[in-house]
């Protein structure tokens, strides 16, 4: 099959079946780094999803047990007229963006689903970058999670030569003011054991638990999923800027830019940069991996409703 880049644009992928618990919501939690004054998210008696735990979902979907993760990718790569075909060893995670339009429920019940959309395509000299838009329906149809994800394949060509197209994308972050401080900083640790607690929540990529793959990969041995690294970022920005109230933190996108390994310590720089949507404040942020002195995130962007505890 020929490359159309162009044809690819707008395919809708089927829909696919999720379900969630508590016991998801509170391992997540967990994974992402809470901590035990976390206490929105970790005691079920009385709590709230993290707003950010829907980024799992396209992994775990409706299972409830451990997945076979290449068996998953290639699953997911099933052939999109247009695109040529990817090789699933040499795909990497480029960027998330999740905005909140409704609070998910504790549990969910049957009939939830994640309708899921190519919305862009680019090619450069070192492969090609796939957008895509999910969104979270309840049974009734009603959106309750926008999400926008990119995958770049590396190496992967169809022109061999510039091209791009994209019917929508996610919100693009400020850049960061040059003329002032972070209006928060904050630093986080992650433990050696942090990607084996985050996989429980549905992405067992090996590269995260196994050390020969990670050697064979360049990175030394185990790195912490991507999205773990996310989770942590978004934890301390709703921690400082919208004190922990589970419904505070609306929208949160980064783009990924280097590994973050197991033992290594991240600090997060932020700024307020105005007014955001529906009374929110517009953050910008990234973070750097003080261990390797490289940023683990750029590009930052989030949407908070702060609280006056939080407003400086």
């Amino acid at each position: 099959m020929s490359a159309n880049l162009s044809k690819a644009v707008g395919h809708q992928y089927e829909s696919q079946d999720v379900t969630w618990n508590k016991r998801d919501l509170l391992l997540y939690a967990v994974g992402i780094g809470a901590k035990k004054d976390d206490f929105a998210f970790v005691y079920d008696k009385a709590f709230a999803a993290f707003p950010t735990y829907p980024v799992v979902m396209p992994f775990k979907l409706d299972l409830t047990d451990v997945s076979n993760f290449r068996e998953q990718v290639k699953g997911r790569g099933r052939t999109v007229e247009g695109l040529p075909t990817f090789n699933p060893d040499r795909v990497v995670h480029g960027s998330q963006y999740i905005e909140i339009i409704k609070p998910i429920p504790v549990i969910s019940g049957p009939g939830w689903k994640l309708e899921r959309k190519l919305v862009g395509v680019h090619e450069n000299k070192s492969g090609i970058v796939v957008d895509q838009e999910t969104v979270l329906v309840n049974p009734q149809g009603e959106a309750y999670v926008r999400m926008f994800s990119s995958s770049f394949n590396v190496g992967a060509k169809a022109y061999g030569k510039p091209f791009r197209k994209a019917i929508t994308a996610a919100p693009a972050a400020k850049p960061i003011p040059k003329d002032r401080k972070p209006s928060y900083i904050f630093t986080q640790n992650i433990s050696e054991e942090q990607a084996i607690i985050y996989r429980l929540s549905g992405d067992y990529n090996p590269l995260h638990i196994e050390p020969a793959i990670g050697i064979s990969a360049g990175f030394g041995g185990p790195i912490l999923h991507g999205l773990a690294t996310f989770g942590f970022v978004a934890r301390g920005i709703l921690s400082e800027a919208g004190s922990n109230d589970p419904t505070a933190l609306k929208a949160f996108g980064a783009r990924f830019t280097s590994p973050v390994k197991l033992g290594d310590k991240i600090e997060t720089s932020v700024w307020e940069v105005g007014p955001g949507p529906n009374g929110t404040t517009e953050l910008v942020f990234q973070t750097k991996n003080l261990s390797s002195g490289k940023l683990s995130l750029g590009a930052g962007i989030a949407f908070v409703k702060k609280s006056e505890k939080s407003k400086l």
